[in-house]
């Protein structure tokens, strides 16, 4: 992919009050950008379940993929948050053998933290979506950012398409 890539790791699932969906938080280190994607209660329990190291009785799909792969001899290399289109993130996983697979943002996050492999956000939709945290002195940051991730809603950072 041409477009620029820049790391971002996985910060904080939040369930959302009186609205549907979970919100997954994605920071771009070394800076104050933190991009929120809005994700089904399904995936950010998959989210939730590999960010805890919680293993299921029975595998989940996540966790079914990632075996798959395993035993055919693959592995997802990276993922990257690819493109911003009408409010919908989209992604892909990048496989051992080059393949890129098109996936949705929520399914791409669930299998990197599987994998332990890298979470990529197209420098685009960084600059779009991205929400600038206030920082404060260290001691005080963690505190602010629990407080944030406790009043953010999705509706927070609904992205509006640039005029035609």
């Amino acid at each position: 992919m041409a477009e620029d890539l820049v790391t971002v790791e996985v910060v904080g699932v939040r369930q959302q009050e009186d609205e549907p969906g979970v919100l997954v938080l994605l920071l771009e280190p070394g800076t104050d950008l933190v991009v929120p994607i809005v994700v089904g209660e399904t995936e950010g329990a998959a989210i939730v379940a590999a960010l805890t190291d919680r293993v299921p009785p029975r595998p989940l799909t996540h966790d079914l993929l990632h075996a798959a792969l395993v035993a055919a001899g693959s592995r997802v290399e990276r993922v990257a948050v690819t493109s911003l289109e009408r409010g919908v993130f989209h992604a892909e996983l990048v496989l051992s053998g080059g393949a890129h697979v098109d996936s949705r943002a929520s399914d791409a996050i669930a299998v990197a933290l599987r994998f332990g492999c890298p979470v990529l956000c197209a420098r685009s939709v960084v600059d779009r979506a991205g929400v600038e945290v206030r920082r404060t002195a260290p001691e005080d940051e963690l505190e602010e950012f629990r407080a944030f991730l406790d009043e953010v809603s999705a509706d927070d950072f609904k992205a509006e398409d640039p005029p035609a």
